[in-house]
């Protein structure tokens, strides 16, 4: 029941813009479905749902992995626009950045979760990138100066 309902929930939050607990509660009762504020609310918190900010400027209930996923596209975007070199050594790449953008540069990078890469460290124009293996830092590599292209 509890996992029906809750898959009924972020279908309802994916097709309408759901602004309160109140209008969830509606939508889901017009669904067949009984359900009180407070089971909302816990559903809510279970789910990770959180407030964004609608192109017309209300706010809506939405999963918390798509306003990651709205994050990492802008800080790829970064990444992209702050990107001056790179190259390796064994399985460490190193990022040349414009002057300042290297932390948000690395932030974008850790916010892929490729498995490959173990963690970055940031300077001021600098990102080190420690890699699995060195074939990893070479595909790398061959990925960032694509982009540049």
């Amino acid at each position: 029941m509890k996992y029906n309902r809750q898959a009924k929930i972020l279908e309802l939050i994916d097709r309408y813009a759901i602004e309160t607990q109140e209008e969830l509660a509606e939508k889901l009762k017009e669904m067949g479905m009984d359900v009180t504020q407070a089971t909302i609310s816990r559903d809510i918190k279970e789910l990770r749902l959180i407030k964004v900010m609608t192109e017309d400027g209300k706010y809506k209930y939405a999963p918390f992995s798509q306003t990651e996923n709205m994050l990492s596209n802008k800080l790829l975007t970064i990444f992209a626009e702050s990107f001056v070199s790179c190259d390796y050594a064994n399985n460490i790449v190193i990022v040349k950045t414009l002057p300042g953008m290297a932390q948000a540069a690395a932030s974008a990078v850790d916010s892929l979760k490729w498995i490959e890469i173990l963690g970055t460290i940031a300077g001021d124009d600098t990102i080190m990138i420690v890699c699995r293996a060195e074939k990893f830092a070479e595909e790398l590599v061959e990925k960032f100066n694509r982009m540049k292209k």
